[in-house]
Protein backbone atom coordinates (compact mmCIF):
# COMPACT_ATOMS: atom_id res chain seq x y z
CA UNK A 1 0.00 0.00 0.00
CA UNK A 2 1.64 3.23 -1.19
CA UNK A 3 0.43 6.77 -0.54
CA UNK A 4 0.78 9.54 -3.11
CA UNK A 5 1.03 13.03 -1.65
CA UNK A 6 -1.21 15.79 -3.03
CA UNK A 7 0.33 17.35 -6.12
CA UNK A 8 2.55 14.34 -6.83
CA UNK A 9 3.97 14.14 -10.35
CA UNK A 10 2.05 11.77 -12.61
CA UNK A 11 5.28 10.10 -13.77
CA UNK A 12 6.13 9.14 -10.19
CA UNK A 13 2.59 7.88 -9.60
CA UNK A 14 2.81 5.79 -12.79
CA UNK A 15 6.02 4.12 -11.62
CA UNK A 16 4.79 3.64 -8.06
CA UNK A 17 1.53 2.08 -9.23
CA UNK A 18 3.49 -0.69 -10.93
CA UNK A 19 5.16 -1.59 -7.63
CA UNK A 20 2.29 -1.28 -5.13
CA UNK A 21 -0.83 -3.41 -4.69
CA UNK A 22 -2.94 -0.44 -3.60
CA UNK A 23 -2.52 3.32 -3.79
CA UNK A 24 -4.14 6.15 -1.91
CA UNK A 25 -4.27 9.93 -1.85
CA UNK A 26 -5.58 11.01 1.56
CA UNK A 27 -8.26 13.70 1.36
CA UNK A 28 -7.65 14.46 5.10
CA UNK A 29 -10.46 17.00 5.72
CA UNK A 30 -14.13 16.49 4.82
CA UNK A 31 -14.51 19.93 3.20
CA UNK A 32 -12.55 22.50 1.24
CA UNK A 33 -13.12 25.08 3.98
CA UNK A 34 -11.60 22.87 6.68
CA UNK A 35 -8.72 21.95 4.39
CA UNK A 36 -7.88 25.63 3.85
CA UNK A 37 -8.19 26.31 7.57
CA UNK A 38 -6.20 23.37 8.95
CA UNK A 39 -3.98 22.33 6.04
CA UNK A 40 -3.49 25.47 3.90
CA UNK A 41 -0.58 23.88 2.03
CA UNK A 42 -3.02 21.42 0.46
CA UNK A 43 -5.94 22.07 -1.87
CA UNK A 44 -8.88 20.15 -3.26
CA UNK A 45 -7.33 20.31 -6.73
CA UNK A 46 -3.94 18.96 -5.58
CA UNK A 47 -5.67 15.99 -3.92
CA UNK A 48 -8.24 15.11 -6.58
CA UNK A 49 -5.87 15.44 -9.55
CA UNK A 50 -3.62 12.48 -8.61
CA UNK A 51 -6.71 10.58 -7.46
CA UNK A 52 -8.24 11.05 -10.90
CA UNK A 53 -4.98 10.02 -12.57
CA UNK A 54 -4.82 6.80 -10.54
CA UNK A 55 -8.41 6.01 -11.47
CA UNK A 56 -7.61 6.49 -15.16
CA UNK A 57 -4.50 4.31 -15.00
CA UNK A 58 -6.38 1.51 -13.23
CA UNK A 59 -9.12 1.56 -15.89
CA UNK A 60 -6.55 1.62 -18.68
CA UNK A 61 -4.68 -1.26 -17.08
CA UNK A 62 -7.86 -3.34 -16.85
CA UNK A 63 -8.29 -3.04 -20.64
CA UNK A 64 -4.65 -4.01 -21.17
CA UNK A 65 -5.07 -7.11 -19.00
CA UNK A 66 -8.05 -8.23 -21.09
CA UNK A 67 -5.93 -8.07 -24.25
CA UNK A 68 -2.65 -9.26 -22.75
CA UNK A 69 -2.78 -11.72 -19.86
CA UNK A 70 0.78 -11.03 -18.77
CA UNK A 71 0.62 -7.23 -18.92
CA UNK A 72 2.08 -5.55 -15.79
CA UNK A 73 -0.55 -4.66 -13.20
CA UNK A 74 -1.14 -1.12 -11.97
CA UNK A 75 -2.35 -0.99 -8.34
CA UNK A 76 -4.39 -4.21 -8.73
CA UNK A 77 -6.10 -3.74 -5.35
CA UNK A 78 -7.39 -0.30 -6.40
CA UNK A 79 -7.14 2.99 -4.56
CA UNK A 80 -8.42 4.31 -1.26
CA UNK A 81 -8.42 7.51 0.78
CA UNK A 82 -8.72 8.62 4.39
CA UNK A 83 -10.27 11.55 6.21
CA UNK A 84 -9.99 12.76 9.79
CA UNK A 85 -13.18 12.83 11.84
CA UNK A 86 -13.76 15.30 14.65
CA UNK A 87 -11.06 17.89 13.98
CA UNK A 88 -13.48 20.06 12.00
CA UNK A 89 -17.21 20.83 12.38
CA UNK A 90 -18.65 18.82 9.45
CA UNK A 91 -21.67 16.65 10.25
CA UNK A 92 -21.96 12.93 9.60
CA UNK A 93 -24.30 13.75 6.73
CA UNK A 94 -21.67 15.91 5.01
CA UNK A 95 -19.02 13.24 5.51
CA UNK A 96 -21.24 10.44 4.21
CA UNK A 97 -22.29 12.45 1.14
CA UNK A 98 -18.62 13.13 0.39
CA UNK A 99 -17.83 9.43 0.85
CA UNK A 100 -20.57 8.42 -1.59
CA UNK A 101 -19.36 11.01 -4.10
CA UNK A 102 -15.79 9.70 -3.91
CA UNK A 103 -16.93 6.14 -4.56
CA UNK A 104 -18.93 7.23 -7.59
CA UNK A 105 -16.40 9.64 -9.09
CA UNK A 106 -13.14 7.81 -8.44
CA UNK A 107 -14.13 4.14 -8.09
CA UNK A 108 -12.43 3.92 -4.71
CA UNK A 109 -12.17 0.55 -3.00
CA UNK A 110 -12.33 2.03 0.49
CA UNK A 111 -12.78 5.30 2.32
CA UNK A 112 -11.11 5.12 5.74
CA UNK A 113 -12.11 7.27 8.72
CA UNK A 114 -9.72 8.26 11.49
CA UNK A 115 -10.99 9.73 14.77
CA UNK A 116 -9.06 12.90 15.64
CA UNK A 117 -6.83 12.55 18.68
CA UNK A 118 -5.73 15.92 20.16
CA UNK A 119 -1.94 16.16 20.41
CA UNK A 120 -1.43 19.93 20.52
CA UNK A 121 -3.24 23.01 21.75
CA UNK A 122 -4.53 25.25 18.95
CA UNK A 123 -7.52 27.56 18.78
CA UNK A 124 -8.56 25.98 15.46
CA UNK A 125 -8.64 22.46 16.92
CA UNK A 126 -10.61 20.71 19.70
CA UNK A 127 -9.07 21.16 23.15
CA UNK A 128 -6.54 18.65 24.46
CA UNK A 129 -9.05 17.13 26.89
CA UNK A 130 -11.43 16.24 24.04
CA UNK A 131 -11.93 12.49 23.72
CA UNK A 132 -11.41 10.95 20.26
CA UNK A 133 -14.83 10.37 18.62
CA UNK A 134 -14.29 6.62 18.32
CA UNK A 135 -18.00 5.79 18.49
CA UNK A 136 -18.69 8.26 15.67
CA UNK A 137 -15.90 6.70 13.62
CA UNK A 138 -17.53 3.30 14.19
CA UNK A 139 -20.93 4.56 12.98
CA UNK A 140 -19.39 5.99 9.82
CA UNK A 141 -17.73 2.65 9.05
CA UNK A 142 -21.09 0.92 9.52
CA UNK A 143 -22.75 3.40 7.15
CA UNK A 144 -19.91 2.99 4.65
CA UNK A 145 -20.60 -0.76 4.66
CA UNK A 146 -24.27 -0.07 3.85
CA UNK A 147 -23.26 2.11 0.90
CA UNK A 148 -20.91 -0.50 -0.54
CA UNK A 149 -22.74 -3.77 0.07
CA UNK A 150 -26.37 -3.13 1.02
CA UNK A 151 -27.60 -0.78 -1.69
CA UNK A 152 -28.27 2.19 0.59
CA UNK A 153 -27.81 5.80 -0.54
CA UNK A 154 -26.38 8.47 1.75
CA UNK A 155 -29.60 10.51 1.55
CA UNK A 156 -31.56 7.56 2.97
CA UNK A 157 -29.42 7.28 6.09
CA UNK A 158 -29.21 10.97 7.05
CA UNK A 159 -31.18 14.08 6.13
CA UNK A 160 -31.59 17.72 7.11
CA UNK A 161 -33.49 16.80 10.27
CA UNK A 162 -30.99 14.12 11.28
CA UNK A 163 -27.50 15.26 10.37
CA UNK A 164 -25.64 12.87 12.69
CA UNK A 165 -25.98 9.18 13.43
CA UNK A 166 -27.79 8.03 16.55
CA UNK A 167 -25.27 7.08 19.25
CA UNK A 168 -27.10 3.95 20.46
CA UNK A 169 -28.43 2.35 17.27
CA UNK A 170 -26.48 1.38 14.17
CA UNK A 171 -27.39 3.13 10.87
CA UNK A 172 -29.31 0.19 9.37
CA UNK A 173 -31.49 -0.30 12.45
CA UNK A 174 -31.92 3.46 12.71
CA UNK A 175 -33.23 3.55 9.12
CA UNK A 176 -35.62 0.63 9.74
CA UNK A 177 -37.05 2.16 12.93
CA UNK A 178 -37.86 5.34 11.03
CA UNK A 179 -39.35 3.53 8.02
CA UNK A 180 -41.74 1.04 9.55
CA UNK A 181 -44.03 1.53 6.55
CA UNK A 182 -41.81 -0.94 4.65
CA UNK A 183 -42.43 -3.67 7.23
CA UNK A 184 -43.27 -6.41 8.03
CA UNK A 185 -41.52 -7.95 5.05
CA UNK A 186 -42.48 -11.47 3.98
CA UNK A 187 -39.24 -13.44 3.74
CA UNK A 188 -40.85 -15.91 1.34
CA UNK A 189 -41.57 -13.21 -1.25
CA UNK A 190 -39.28 -10.22 -0.71
CA UNK A 191 -36.54 -9.67 -3.31
CA UNK A 192 -32.89 -9.89 -2.31
CA UNK A 193 -32.43 -6.09 -2.28
CA UNK A 194 -35.30 -5.65 0.18
CA UNK A 195 -34.14 -8.46 2.47
CA UNK A 196 -30.83 -6.62 2.90
CA UNK A 197 -32.71 -3.76 4.57
CA UNK A 198 -34.05 -5.93 7.37
CA UNK A 199 -32.10 -5.61 10.65
CA UNK A 200 -30.59 -8.98 11.49
CA UNK A 201 -30.31 -10.10 7.86
CA UNK A 202 -26.90 -9.73 6.22
CA UNK A 203 -25.67 -10.40 2.71
CA UNK A 204 -24.91 -14.07 3.37
CA UNK A 205 -28.16 -14.83 5.23
CA UNK A 206 -30.14 -13.04 2.49
CA UNK A 207 -28.46 -15.23 -0.11
CA UNK A 208 -29.32 -18.32 1.95
CA UNK A 209 -32.95 -17.22 2.20
CA UNK A 210 -33.23 -16.82 -1.57
CA UNK A 211 -31.68 -20.25 -2.13
CA UNK A 212 -33.69 -22.03 0.60
CA UNK A 213 -37.10 -20.77 -0.42
CA UNK A 214 -36.69 -22.31 -3.87
CA UNK A 215 -37.11 -25.68 -2.12
CA UNK A 216 -39.95 -24.83 0.24
CA UNK A 217 -41.67 -22.28 2.46
CA UNK A 218 -39.51 -20.76 5.18
CA UNK A 219 -40.52 -20.69 8.84
CA UNK A 220 -39.20 -18.62 11.74
CA UNK A 221 -37.28 -21.63 13.07
CA UNK A 222 -35.79 -22.17 9.62
CA UNK A 223 -34.55 -18.58 9.49
CA UNK A 224 -32.44 -19.12 12.61
CA UNK A 225 -30.68 -22.03 10.91
CA UNK A 226 -29.93 -19.75 7.95
CA UNK A 227 -28.05 -17.30 10.17
CA UNK A 228 -30.73 -14.64 10.62
CA UNK A 229 -30.39 -12.73 13.92
CA UNK A 230 -33.97 -13.18 15.07
CA UNK A 231 -33.54 -10.92 18.11
CA UNK A 232 -33.58 -8.03 15.63
CA UNK A 233 -35.27 -9.40 12.53
CA UNK A 234 -38.43 -10.69 14.25
CA UNK A 235 -39.88 -7.18 14.49
CA UNK A 236 -39.58 -6.54 10.76
CA UNK A 237 -40.48 -9.82 9.04
CA UNK A 238 -43.35 -12.22 8.46
CA UNK A 239 -43.65 -15.78 7.17
CA UNK A 240 -46.55 -16.46 4.83
CA UNK A 241 -48.07 -13.15 5.89
CA UNK A 242 -47.94 -13.88 9.63
CA UNK A 243 -45.76 -12.28 12.27
CA UNK A 244 -44.22 -14.11 15.21
CA UNK A 245 -47.04 -14.51 17.79
CA UNK A 246 -46.82 -12.75 21.15
CA UNK A 247 -44.37 -10.09 19.93
CA UNK A 248 -44.15 -6.92 22.04
CA UNK A 249 -43.97 -4.08 19.50
CA UNK A 250 -43.69 -1.19 21.97
CA UNK A 251 -41.05 1.36 20.97
CA UNK A 252 -38.75 0.83 23.92
CA UNK A 253 -38.75 -2.97 23.54
CA UNK A 254 -37.99 -2.79 19.82
CA UNK A 255 -35.33 -0.15 20.37
CA UNK A 256 -33.49 -2.20 22.99
CA UNK A 257 -33.57 -5.23 20.72
CA UNK A 258 -31.70 -3.18 18.11
CA UNK A 259 -28.84 -2.41 20.50
CA UNK A 260 -25.73 -4.35 21.35
CA UNK A 261 -25.07 -5.11 25.01
CA UNK A 262 -22.67 -2.17 25.23
CA UNK A 263 -25.10 0.22 23.55
CA UNK A 264 -27.94 -0.87 25.84
CA UNK A 265 -25.80 -0.11 28.90
CA UNK A 266 -24.98 3.35 27.57
CA UNK A 267 -28.62 3.99 26.70
CA UNK A 268 -29.76 3.08 30.19
CA UNK A 269 -27.40 5.47 32.00
CA UNK A 270 -28.42 8.81 33.43
CA UNK A 271 -27.70 11.09 30.47
CA UNK A 272 -30.76 13.31 30.30
CA UNK A 273 -31.62 14.87 33.62
CA UNK A 274 -32.15 11.68 35.62
CA UNK A 275 -34.42 9.88 33.16
CA UNK A 276 -34.07 7.39 30.37
CA UNK A 277 -34.30 9.19 27.06
CA UNK A 278 -36.54 8.24 24.17
CA UNK A 279 -35.10 7.12 20.86
CA UNK A 280 -37.15 9.77 19.08
CA UNK A 281 -35.83 12.75 21.03
CA UNK A 282 -33.48 15.19 19.25
CA UNK A 283 -29.78 14.37 19.45
CA UNK A 284 -29.20 17.69 21.21
CA UNK A 285 -30.94 16.20 24.27
CA UNK A 286 -28.30 13.49 24.31
CA UNK A 287 -25.46 15.97 24.02
CA UNK A 288 -24.56 14.60 20.59
CA UNK A 289 -22.96 17.01 18.16
CA UNK A 290 -20.78 16.93 15.07
CA UNK A 291 -17.49 16.81 16.96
Amino acid sequence: HAKAIPGADSLLIARLGMLADRMSVNIEMPSQHSLQLLAPDKSKHSILTPMSYIKGRIEENCHDLVKYRHAPKFAPAGQSTQMIIGASPETDRQILNLTEGLYRSYNLKRVFFSAYMPVMEDQLLPSLDTKPPLWREHRLYQADWLLRFYGFAAKELLDEENENFHPYVDPKCNWALHHMEFFPMDVNRAPFEDLLRVPGIGVRSAQRIIAARRSGILSFDGLKKLGVVMKRAQYFISCRGRKLPGLDMSRQVVLRAMMSVREAKLYGTDIAGGRQVSFFEPLSVLGVGAA
